[in-house]
């Protein structure tokens, strides 16, 4: 058997309409008072981790349920213990999508190791402004050496040929949009890196962010002083595949939805009358 056999989802080919009308109907399930996002009458969304979860469910993946450098691991029918892994991305911007044609991707909000990993070059809270190049730099190695560290070429399990991110971009109207984008991120030199400049007292200063452009916009921005959030904006048009806009399927009228109703119905004999 050869890949060309069994091609795994994301690594090889894109999703089915059939595994794409699944995972649209399971991340629609969790409209029903257990997605992490609240919206009112008890009734929810799904969040970040509902995503992955759904994504291993729909795609026969397996979850890693940690804030890992790998969410979801597709296993490789050709090679036992080995796995195509897929970071799962979920952000409310698919109108900022719309407007600007990039999506937005938080790569990571570990504030304390991309501080380490400045320390460690003599960059800190007092000067890394003036150092925007070498900061730019040093974050996107780390992100990288995340990601070689669970490779099978240093020992671990992931096949980095293979993996990517995927992104669920949402709004209020309730839309969805799902985009596929490589796992390996541009390569720093090629970026423009700065510290945008604010106005102060009516003083322009450099601000609080680093930020990298490409030729046809912003790429990067970091925040180290408020969260460490690094995020990255690739453009739509680069995505290796893209769904379809779509929308969760309702949930049935003639079902009790919530938690108390599904603690009745599953508990009839306990729960309090």
């Amino acid at each position: 058997m050869t890949l060309s056999d069994n091609p795994v989802v994301f690594a090889h080919r894109p999703p089915t309409e059939a595994e794409l009308t699944k995972l649209r109907l399971l991340l629609s399930t969790f409209q029903d008072g257990t997605g992490m996002l609240a919206i009112n009458n008890g009734a929810t969304l799904p969040g970040w981790r509902d995503f992955e979860r759904a994504v291993a469910v729909a795609f026969d993946g397996v979850p890693s349920e940690n804030k890992d450098v790998i969410d979801v691991r597709l296993p490789n029918p050709l090679r036992k213990g080995a796995f195509f892994g897929v970071s799962c991305k979920m952000r409310r911007e698919l109108n900022r999508s719309r407007r600007d044609g990039r999506v937005t991707i938080e790569l990571s909000n570990a504030a304390r190791a991309f501080w380490n990993q400045l320390g460690n070059e003599g960059i800190a809270a007092e000067n890394y402004r003036s150092y925007a190049p070498e900061v730019g730099r040093l974050l996107i190695s780390l992100v990288r050496e995340w990601h070689s560290s669970v490779s099978i070429a240093s020992g671990g399990s992931v096949d980095l040929s293979g993996s990517c991110y995927l992104t669920l971009m949402w709004n209020q109207s309730g839309d969805y949009q799902l985009n596929q984008f490589p796992i390996d991120l541009p390569d720093p030199a090629n970026i423009t890196w700065y510290c945008p400049l604010i106005k102060r007292n009516g003083v322009l200063q450099a601000g609080n962010a680093v930020c990298g452009n490409d030729n046809n916009g912003r790429v990067f921005e970091w925040y180290g002083q408020s969260g460490g959030q690094l995020k990255y904006y690739p453009r739509q048009s680069d995505a290796l595949w893209q769904s379809e806009v779509f929308q969760l399927e309702p949930l049935p009228p003639d079902i009790p939805h919530g938690l108390i109703s599904k603690a009745e119905v599953y508990y009839p004999n306990l729960w309090p009358k």
